[in-house]
């Protein structure tokens, strides 16, 4: 990360590239017991928040990773009561996900506090569901509760996490797609942030889904979006299921969905689930 005259760089050495935005003002810069998180006022996307110099999110467009890291997932699972978040610290994707009338309880399990007292500080829109009956909070390790979650207690598993080095590297794990295995129900459903096709399908994303399919999982299918503050602008969700093919089973209830939103809807679902020709042969090895 860079800032330099006002605008603030973000570097990506490997892949040769970089994305700027033009700072007004920083608002916040704080050192938690894990890592460094600041918010800076930007010009064209509102604010920014940066952990350890990376973009998290931005006021502007992080209403499409939110929403594709959920509601994909959501429409894909017969009846998806019982939701836990691994990350998701800003709250952005506990938003979404309390938006089904039929989840009864969402349990984020954040392991910095922190970035979730600075979420309702500087990103509150992100926070408005907090005070929901059915939200629970769980500042902790995400490998160990999941590690100690009951067999069979979970519908769907969103691992919201930053990128997979320091403290999330272990989510990226054999080890802790088995325990998720153990913990979905019959009909479970996970869904992981997998970072951007263009510079990470072969690093990230097919090893993703090797590790996936070795701890049990019986199908995956990576979704792609744009997500314009992220390297390269172009994101994804990989999806993983216990035991059927991953499906839109509900796609009339997501046509006449009782909720906004802003990306999301039933053709971007499955306009989502096409597979570029060149991650296809890269995902194949």
């Amino acid at each position: 990360m860079a800032l330099d005259e006002n605008w603030y760089t973000e570097i990506h050495t490997d892949a040769g590239s970089a994305f700027s935005l033009k700072v007004r003002r920083k608002l916040h810069d704080e050192q938690s017991e894990y890592q460094r998180i600041e918010v800076f006022e930007t010009e064209g996307y509102g604010r920014l928040m940066t952990i350890d110099g990376l973009v998290m999110l931005s006021d502007r467009d992080n209403f499409i990773y939110h929403e594709m890291m959920t509601h994909p997932a959501l429409f894909s699972h017969p009846r998806p009561r019982r939701v836990v978040i691994v990350g998701g610290g800003d709250c952005g994707t506990l938003r979404e996900v309390l938006k089904h009338p039929e989840v009864e309880s969402a349990v984020q399990v954040e392991i910095d506090e922190r970035v979730t007292r600075v979420s309702e500080q500087f990103f509150p829109a992100l926070c408005g569901s907090n005070g929901d009956p059915r939200a629970e909070f769980f500042f902790g390790d995400g490998i160990r509760w999941m590690k100690e979650a009951e067999p069979g207690s979970i519908d769907v598993i969103i691992i919201d996490s930053t990128d997979p080095v320091g403290p999330a590297k272990g989510l990226f794990s054999e080890p802790f797609y088995r325990d998720c295995l153990r913990a979905l129900g019959e009909d479970g459903l996970l869904a992981q942030q997998s970072e951007s096709p263009l510079y990470h399908s072969t690093s990230i994303i097919r090893p993703m889904h090797d590790e996936m399919r070795k701890s049990g999982f019986l199908d995956t299918l990576t979704l792609f979006y744009p997500q314009p503050v992220y390297p390269s602008g172009w994101w994804s969700t990989t999806l993983a299921a216990k035991s059927a093919p991953v499906a839109f089973l509900r796609e009339e209830q997501c046509e006449q969905k009782c909720f906004e939103t802003h990306y999301y809807n039933d053709a971007i679902h499955r306009a989502a689930m096409a597979v570029p020709e060149f991650v296809r042969r890269e995902l194949l090895g």
